[in-house]
């Protein structure tokens, strides 16, 4: 089955290495599209949980994947999140077709759009590390115990609920919280003159035109793919949010390839294209 082409495509929060992390579906998804530009929008890989050696073939399939695509021609651009950790004197390289940077910034039909994980701006993610992680861990165990709840129903043929969904919907400081976090990302974006903004971190994808005093703007947030399994999609000079759950075609794509690929021969050719 022919791959979908796409000018640009933006995923953030996998949390790659947690047990929450929708592995299978988001390879299946890259492995049915192949766009010109792969924007990675922070914390694809979670490495405040590295330290519990839990990074399955599957979430290692995803990894391979994305250096493969780079390998065959896609331009890819990791943005540090707050659950990365990229040292500050990594930003700015380029291997091969990957860079990795702490925001974009790319003009996309005369549109001004600005590209940024988010994290600067969430008042949950505190300075003090172990408190950061203590929330980290209590959300991941929450989305553990939805995967076994969700195979339970599946197994008895019944609808899968969302359990992180439904605590993030409910308590109205959550609500708030996530419309502070974006009410401040319009605000900076449009004080910088920005048509369209695009990022993650708050596990809410969202598409949102915004008309206001200072202008016009175009909110836009990747989702994750650790409850909402969503991606941002750019072709055709306009945005599409891709929700994994309506799609019916992307269970058809297989990337049996995988199985065979070698990172150090993938990372040398890589490296090949970019001396050449």
């Amino acid at each position: 089955m022919k791959k979908r082409k796409l000018d640009i495509c933006v995923i953030s929060d996998a949390h790659l290495g947690t047990y929450a992390c929708y592995a299978d579906e988001l390879l299946t998804y890259l492995s049915s599209i192949e766009p010109s530009t792969l924007i990675l929008n922070g914390d694809m890989i979670d490495i405040w949980k590295f330290k519990t050696s839990y990074f399955p073939a599957s979430h290692l399939n995803v990894i391979k994947k994305i250096v493969s695509m780079a390998s065959q021609g896609t331009k890819v651009y990791y943005i540090k999140g707050n659950h990365d950790h990229i040292k500050g004197s990594s930003l700015g390289i380029d291997l091969g077709n990957i860079t990795f940077c702490s925001k974009l910034i790319l003009n996309l039909n005369g549109k001004k759009t600005w590209f940024f994980h988010g994290d600067i701006f969430d008042v949950r993610f505190l300075p003090v590390k172990w408190l950061a992680k203590l929330g980290s861990t209590g959300y991941d165990i929450v989305l553990g115990v939805n995967k076994i709840v969700n195979w339970f129903l599946k197994m008895n043929k019944k609808e899968k609920f969302s359990l992180s969904g439904k605590i993030n919907r409910e308590p109205k400081n959550t609500a708030k919280q996530v419309a502070n976090f974006e009410n401040k990302v319009i605000s900076l974006a449009l004080s910088r003159d920005y048509d369209c903004v695009v990022c993650g971190h708050i596990h809410k994808p969202k598409k949102q035109m915004v008309e206001s005093s200072q202008g016009n703007l175009l909110y836009l947030n990747s989702g994750d793919w650790v409850d909402h399994m969503t991606a941002l999609e750019y072709s055709f000079k306009r945005w599409k949010l891709y929700r994994h759950k309506n799609d019916k075609l992307s269970p058809f794509f297989v990337d049996e390839a995988l199985k065979n690929i070698d990172m150090n021969e993938l990372t040398n050719t890589m490296e090949a294209k970019k001396v050449s």
